[in-house]
């Protein structure tokens, strides 16, 4: 039997991913965001898992407007970098796993969740942002992963309930597939940012430690946020944070928090992280 053994969250700011693809990390602007990160890739490499579920959203690179699933499943083999207005990200062709992509698809489909099954995406830095963060840059990423893009970028988006409770269903989904896998969910974006207008630039530290806590200690709490309170105390992007919500369904209803780090600004967004391990 599968099981997710643990959970991680972290923000996919892109300009994350122009300072890796451009040398810069070791620049003094740079150097305390990747520093909260030597413990997680330590932590990695030590749990070794099987398979990862990367729940993000997608930024106009494999979708548009002219189709928005609410969520999109990849069940293909691979998913190449898309471009994003400067050529490919050079990091790994990410690649799939298939069959308990397709696991999941049946079994949350026939739990009344309405899935987009995707057989040829590119991913953009929403994923590949927070595999740098978690994997550094190795020739080709340490696992399979599974990728579920929810939207985030057009209104209406799924709520915080909805997200959380399609976490449960995949814990369901996983826990059901025949086969001996430790899994790990990733939930991506966030924390409190706004990329334009006149609160462009906007953070709020005291929301989004709240958001950490009670990720920990009290999920359902966090189920009760409503769209226009992200939008309020977290900005315009901020909605980005119910991402994180399925990954924190998909685990245990109590956890251990093993790693935190919260960071301001990085660009012009605050960037946040946690590890979550099942108990």
């Amino acid at each position: 039997m599968a099981k997710i053994v643990a959970g991680v969250a972290m923000s996919h700011v892109p300009a994350i991913g122009a300072a890796i693809d451009n040398g810069r990390t070791g620049e003094p602007y740079w150097v305390p965001v990747f520093k909260g990160f030597e413990f997680s890739k330590k932590w990695l490499e030590e749990l070794k898992p099987d398979v990862a579920i990367v729940v993000y959203n997608d930024h106009a690179s494999a979708f548009s407007l002219e189709i928005i699933p609410t969520f999109a499943l990849g069940c293909a083999e691979e998913f190449p970098p898309a471009d994003e207005g400067w050529g490919p990200r050079k990091v790994p062709v990410v690649k799939g796993h298939p069959d308990l992509a397709w696991h999941i698809a049946q079994s949350t489909i026939l739990d009344e969740f309405d899935m987009t099954i995707v057989n040829k995406m590119e991913v953009d830095h929403g994923l590949t942002v927070p595999l740098n963060l978690m994997c550094g840059t190795p020739e080709e990423w340490p696992f399979p992963v599974i990728p579920l893009a929810v939207n985030v970028v057009q209104y209406p988006p799924p709520t915080g309930n909805r997200c959380y409770n399609l976490g449960k269903a995949i814990k369901k989904a996983v826990e059901s597939f025949d086969e001996d896998l430790r899994v790990l969910v990733f939930g991506t974006g966030g924390m409190s940012h706004q990329l334009q207008g006149p609160r462009a630039g906007l953070t709020n530290k005291d929301f989004d430690t709240a958001f950490l806590d009670n990720l920990t200690r009290d999920p359902v709490a966090l189920t009760k946020i409503a769209p226009l309170e992200y939008l309020r105390e977290s900005g315009s992007e901020g909605i980005e944070l119910v991402m994180w919500l399925v990954m924190r369904g998909a685990l245990n209803e109590h956890v251990e928090e093993v790693h935190r780090f919260h960071h301001i600004p990085v660009s012009n967004t605050a960037l946040g992280h946690i590890i979550l391990e099942n108990r």
